[in-house]
């Protein structure tokens, strides 16, 4: 059966991703009780990085950014959904966010963009999508990505 946050993603015309191998030597994720540690996860699909940087500080590149972060949540989302016995109903809250943009010095809109992930935890879980957040401008990231996002998530008891 499909979890209902899984049907509110197909209305909103978006599925999660192909598996993956990560690009380096750690866990996707790490539960201690109710509670899940994802790893960051860039804007990758099906092995390929979808937007590199830095992001343009202009309209165009902001959308693109913004749309990146969308996929990293979904990319954390598919995660999620093996550390909750492929349930993303026992999902209880989103804790945390941290967002990192690749950027160039003096890029002001990192939060923008890390709304691209933001938006989407919130559609999906209502209230209890709403969390904690960091978004920080950096110089780089893992295959030149646009956009790297990891989170916190408590699951339901």
């Amino acid at each position: 059966m499909t979890s209902q946050v899984e049907q509110r993603l197909t209305a909103m015309g978006l599925v999660l991703p192909p598996d993956w191998t990560p690009r380096g030597q750690f866990l996707p994720y790490r539960r201690d009780a109710q509670t899940v540690y994802l790893s960051g996860q860039i804007c990758e699909w099906d092995g390929s990085v979808t937007h590199t940087g830095p992001v343009a500080d202009t309209p165009e590149g902001l959308k693109a950014a913004h749309k990146a972060a969308q996929i990293c949540a979904l990319n954390l989302l598919y995660r999620l959904r093996t550390a909750c016995d492929g349930d993303l109903d026992q999902v209880d809250v989103i804790l945390r966010l941290g967002g990192f943009v690749n950027c160039t010095s003096g890029f002001g809109q990192s939060p923008a963009v890390i709304n691209g992930a933001t938006e989407l935890f919130v559609a999906l879980f209502g209230e209890n999508g709403w969390h904690a957040r960091t978004a920080v401008g950096v110089s780089g990231l893992p295959g030149n990505a646009s956009v790297e996002v990891d989170a916190v998530v408590r699951l339901k008891a």
